[in-house]
């Protein structure tokens, strides 16, 4: 598993709060919010994921509110009881394989097998076992498949169970009364539990575990405010404890515990994770501050303005709330090739039965119906689905690529635009410097870059530690000053070999620069005497894959548009230079209206982000994709988690979730079709002219298309 974190936020230290509470595994273990509509809807299609749901509450001390999801959106809870597949696989494979050993395929003793008197006896008693632990889960799936009147893969696996145990009790107990020697399928039945849980087990191990993107946002606020009480004492109080109108001090470094006015005092606050505004934001006396926000340098004193529902942080969780509401456009195919089984093989069975009950008799009626339903359960169809899942998810996360919902990678293969976030998705969501023109021809670049550096040298500015950064790693010596003082709301100025030089902003300079500055930087003059030297430019920098991805994408039939919480011409300069449509200034409404918008005039939205402001939206859309330097609650409220925060990795997914799809397809062909050509077969429709399947060659037909799939399934690579 690759976990190469970059942190794609100048919030270093907010970004260190968020990863002290969640370590950077911890992404892995989030898990995708669509099971829950899964629930209301389709709960046959989300089998495994709620027996890893039941196992992982547990784990994360999120039991009472799983649950609770669990009975809201089902309106009863007897799934909780379906325990968890690896248990049910491991206990019930002893079980199993005594009754393969003791019991022959379809009436042929195999070389490994053995009996002795009352061995039949010993196989239907453990059967009976089998019956009742191994295939509860499939009873209880099925129940909910026929509540929802939409047979499936667990009615299907039902019916093959029932039939082959009942007939094959039935087949024992004439052995002993009756001299006739009916065939049991106890075998059949014993290999269709085992080999159903196993697929069941592989396919809940790929998709992962539950997390929960509403208590990670609770988790972004601090634990306590400091309150200011009488005499400018302050007291220590829990954050929900705080009334509007309270005043709290905020130091520097620690997080904004509500949201609130600016009493007095001035600093840079990083919202970066929030709003996706990539650089600190000046704030002063009089100004809004987001809790969940990080102060800067200056010591602050704010004043609430809303708590609890009012709150940013909590409306972002409503939003998530609804989203998660929504239900899933995915069509699952092997539900559907399950559901078809189910009634042919059923249609089958009942016009043989009525068809063998005039032409010869009872028994031979009984016999002809119920191979039919026992062969109409494909060993096969079980795995085909889980093996390819658990091929594409190790592949996936050999490339940083954890694929949380097994849903979206079918939803991705069809969709028609992806909304992508600009700061650190598809730029580096770091302030550098992004370029240095030479405006005096007595001074080289890099005569201006060791001034800059120099006057900058003793700040913290985001600004200066750019120009730094910048000068060290173009292996520059920044000029000694004498003396450097700060130009209030300006710049700075300072001496050094007895010239005097200012670092100001383009607007402090007031003068026209003709040169080509690109779109949304910032812009910094060094001055000396009066007169422009040097300029540099600062800004957040694309990275270098953002423009081959557009070409990718667009390559794809998928439309991108950039949604971001930046301003306007920011925005502007990133979506010119990739050549894409692009929204500003996005709050996280915004942008959870924009999805909606797309999804009500019938588009399949793939959304990709990093921040908190993106989290609701990537619960809505119908792939969420996030950037993996992002907080834990993107990673929660995503289907897809890219860990290495690169941009190159959303054409990895396209290209895994077309793969994967493709493959699906290819096993769900081999797997069911073994059964429409056996179920007429088994059913005897041309026993009239001396073909019938018989029971030896539909067990090699069965164990034939189980391993063709298996192999298929390896076959899956990715190119690039």
């Amino acid at each position: 598993m690759k976990h190469t974190h970059h942190h794609n936020h100048e919030g270093h230290e907010h970004d260190a709060h968020v990863h002290s509470a969640h370590s950077p595994d911890h992404s892995e273990h989030s898990h995708g919010h669509k099971d829950h509509e899964e629930h209301k809807r389709h709960v046959h299609h989300a089998y495994h994921e709620e027996q890893v749901e039941e196992g992982i509450h547990d784990a994360h001390a999120h039991h009472d509110h799983g649950d609770q999801d669990h009975h809201d959106h089902m309106g009863h809870g007897h799934h909780h009881h379906h325990g968890n597949f690896k248990e049910i696989f491991l206990k019930s494979l002893p079980i199993g394989l005594v009754i393969l050993l003791l019991s022959p395929l379809m009436g042929i003793d195999l070389p490994f097998q053995f009996s002795f008197p009352y061995s039949d006896i010993v196989a239907a008693v453990l059967a009976t076992v089998l019956f009742f632990y191994g295939g509860k889960p499939f009873y209880q799936g099925a129940l909910d498949e026929f509540k929802q009147k939409e047979p499936g893969m667990m009615a299907l696996i039902t019916l093959g169970i029932t039939v082959s145990y009942l007939y094959s009790i039935y087949a024992v107990a004439a052995r002993y009364v009756t001299d006739a020697h009916p065939m049991d399928f106890f075998f059949e039945f014993a290999s269709l539990i085992l080999i159903m849980l196993l697929g069941h087990w592989i396919e809940m191990k790929a998709v992962g575990e539950a997390g929960d993107a509403q208590k990670s946002l609770a988790e972004l606020l601090p634990k306590d405010a400091h309150v200011v009480v009488e005499n400018d004492k302050i007291e220590t109080r829990p954050v929900s404890q705080l009334k509007v109108g309270d005043v709290v001090r905020v130091q520097a470094g620690e997080i904004i515990p509500a949201d609130g006015v600016i009493q007095r005092g001035e600093t840079r606050v990083n919202e970066a994770l929030l709003t996706g505004e990539s650089k600190p934001v000046e704030k002063e006396a009089g100004d809004t501050v987001i809790g969940g926000s990080t102060n800067g340098e200056g010591m602050l004193y704010v004043e609430v303005t809303e708590t609890g529902d009012k709150s940013f942080i909590s409306q972002v969780q409503t939003l998530i709330g609804q989203a998660q509401n929504q239900p899933s456009r995915a069509e699952n195919i092997a539900q559907k090739v399950a559901g078809w089984l189910f009634y042919i093989a059923v249609a089958a069975a009942v016009i043989a039965f009525i068809i063998w009950l005039f032409a010869v008799d009872l028994q031979t009626a009984v016999i002809f119906t119920v191979t039919t339903l026992v062969i109409a359960c494909p060993h096969a169809l079980g795995l085909a689905i889980p093996l390819v899942i658990a091929r594409s998810t190790s592949l996936g996360a050999g490339r940083g690529l954890l694929v949380k919902n097994r849903e979206a990678l079918e939803l991705a293969t069809n969709s028609d635009v992806m909304i992508l976030d600009k700061t650190g998705t598809l730029t580096t969501g770091e302030f550098k410097v992004l370029k240095v023109d030479v405006v005096d021809d007595h001074y080289t670049k890099e005569d201006i870059t060791a001034l800059m550096a120099g006057i900058e040298g003793g700040s913290s500015h985001p600004i200066a530690q750019s120009i730094t950064d910048f000068a060290h790693k173009q292996g520059t010596e920044p000029v000694r000053f004498d003396s450097i003082d700060v130009i209030s709301g300006s710049g700075v100025k300072g001496t050094a070999n007895g010239h005097q030089y200012e670092l100001i902003s383009q607007k402090a300079y007031g003068k026209d620069l003709d040169l080509e500055i690109p779109k949304g930087a910032t812009v910094s003059v060094l001055v000396e005497n009066g007169q422009a030297i040097g300029v540099v430019a600062l800004g957040d920098e694309l990275k270098e894959s953002s423009r081959e991805l557009m070409q990718v994408l667009k390559s794809n039939g998928i439309q991108p548009i950039m949604a971001t919480g930046d301003n306007e011409t920011a925005a502007q300069g990133v979506a010119e230079e990739l050549g894409i449509d692009y929204r500003a200034n996005q709050s996280p409404q915004d942008k959870y209206e924009l999805v909606e918008a797309l999804k009500d005039e019938g588009k399949t939205v793939i959304m990709v982000g990093d921040g908190v402001n993106d989290a609701p939206s990537l619960a809505l859309a119908d792939v969420g994709v996030a950037v993996g330097a992002g907080t834990q609650v993107t990673l929660d409220s995503a289907d897809v988690v890219l860990t290495q925060s690169d941009p190159g990795d959303i054409e990895s997914f396209i290209e895994l979730a077309k793969k994967t799809t493709s493959k699906m397809k290819q096993n769900l062909i081999w797997g069911a079709g073994y059964n429409f050509f056996a179920i007429p077969l088994a059913a005897g429709i041309l026993a009239p002219i001396g073909i019938s399947l018989t029971p030896a060659v539909g067990a090699i037909l069965m164990s034939l298309s189980t391993v063709i799939v298996a192999i298929n399934a390896m076959f899956l690579r990715l190119d690039n």
